[in-house]
């Protein structure tokens, strides 16, 4: 069981590694990964990560209580979508039903971005964006501080933000996030996010942590079998070592295990991790320099490179 944990500037502790609330894009395949999380939950995992967008919500809550795991011992993120920017109280409250929990150790803006409303009973994911003006990201923010004083949030962050949407944000907000979620490998240090987000006091939590093929590269290989590890657990210990989180998920309960137990890398071998990055996405794609109907110099990604693989929501 993994005993380390980051402090928040909230003063909150948030556990150094997330089990992910992906389930599936049908209600027949996120019951069916119930069993997945409440194992996971039973191997030591204490933070679990979820958003609305998952539709998982209410599973994640089940999980929870089946698992026999005290609500108080764990440490709950959730999401608020895209296209429910403009109604953060409404659907933030729709979190907490769905969860069947009174509070949230973690609400996070899953995108610096607000699409047009669509039909979530018709279709999983938009078959077009239509992105707002209004509200901006940063009036978003406005309403989501509003929450702390209900006292059903204890912390409130981002997910997605560059430097540059971070500093747009911190113009006008009154709260410094607790937590930036972003997608962070090998392939894709963002040093430059990960200097900036420790300066502010802004905890950074890896998503899509392994890349597509960061697992079988040979440096990473190389490094594992000095250590007597998988080159996943090398991964994971060099977040770590940076100071960063990292929410996974795996159907594998040796894989899952293994997550927990990670090992002290030296200086030397973080930096041969740091030499590996290609400042490439693994899973955010744009097309023509547009995402979600969003210019991609608006996320600040300028300087980065698109995944150049299709994303399976499957």
């Amino acid at each position: 069981m993994s005993s380390e944990y980051f402090t928040l500037n909230t003063g909150a502790k948030i556990p150094a590694i997330a089990f992910g609330g992906w389930g599936g894009v049908t209600a027949e395949k996120r019951e069916a990964w119930k069993p997945t999380l409440i194992s996971a939950l039973k191997a030591g995992y204490r933070h679990i990560d979820g958003a609305w967008f998952y539709r998982s919500e209410s599973i994640i809550g089940a999980g929870i209580r089946e698992s026999g795991i005290p609500r108080e011992e764990i440490f709950l993120t959730t999401k608020l979508p895209f296209h429910h920017a403009g109604r953060v109280q409404e659907f933030f409250e729709d979190s907490l039903k769905n969860l069947g929990v009174d509070y949230v150790d973690l609400y996070l803006m899953h995108w610096p971005i607000c699409l047009e409303d669509f039909d979530t009973d018709a279709n999983f994911f938009p078959t077009a964006f239509n992105h707002l003006e209004h509200p901006t990201y940063s009036e978003t923010w406005a309403e989501m501080e509003k929450l702390l004083a209900t006292g059903k949030v204890k912390a409130i962050g981002v997910s997605n933000f560059s430097v540059k949407t971070l500093e747009i944000l911190a113009e006008t907000a009154r709260v410094v996030p607790a937590v930036n979620q972003v997608e962070i490998h090998p392939y894709l240090v963002q040093q430059d996010l990960v200097d900036y987000s420790k300066k502010k006091g802004i905890h950074l939590t890896a998503y899509s942590a392994t890349g597509r093929d960061c697992r079988d590269d040979p440096v990473l290989k190389e490094i594992a079998a000095k250590y007597g590890v998988s080159p996943v657990q090398v991964i994971f210990a060099w977040d770590i070592a940076r100071g960063l989180s990292v929410a996974t998920q795996s159907s594998s309960e040796e894989r899952r295990k293994e997550a927990l137990n990670l090992p002290k890398l030296d200086e030397e071998d973080i930096a041969r991790v740091n030499a590996l990055d290609r400042k490439q996405f693994a899973y955010t794609q744009w097309e023509n320099g547009v995402l979600f109907g969003w210019p991609i110099e608006k996320f600040g990604w300028e300087h980065l490179k698109s995944a150049d693989k299709p994303t399976s929501w499957s």
